[in-house]
């Protein structure tokens, strides 16, 4: 007996690039992350519904952390699995970690 992966809802290669986008717009506090991927995956690309979306984003403040990283994770799993998870929380924490890098290095020298 095997258990096949489910497929993807979405293109991975699309998903991909639209975390990619995403990561690229959310600079700033949660509430600006939050709104940027509501826009993006609810309104523009219809991914996700509204009501799904709030909910998620309902439990992910219940939880103790990063709601808008959470958040990130549960949909981009949602979409595309545990692959889908990873890298659409990778994305989304990328441009900010290449910033501070960059700060760094640049207080360093």
């Amino acid at each position: 007996m095997t258990t096949q992966a489910p497929a993807d809802v979405i293109p991975f290669r699309e998903a991909v690039r639209a975390w990619f986008l995403i990561s690229l717009q959310t600079f700033g506090g949660p509430a600006g992350q939050i709104a940027v991927m509501q826009r993006t995956l609810v309104e523009e690309k219809r991914w996700i519904g509204q009501q799904r979306f709030n909910h998620a984003l309902n439990y992910c403040m219940l939880l103790p952390g990063p709601e808008a990283q959470q958040l990130a994770i549960y949909v981009g799993w949602l979409l595309n699995g545990t692959r889908g998870g990873l890298v659409a929380g990778t994305l989304f924490v990328l441009p900010g970690m290449l910033a501070l890098l960059a700060l760094s290095a640049v207080y360093v020298l």
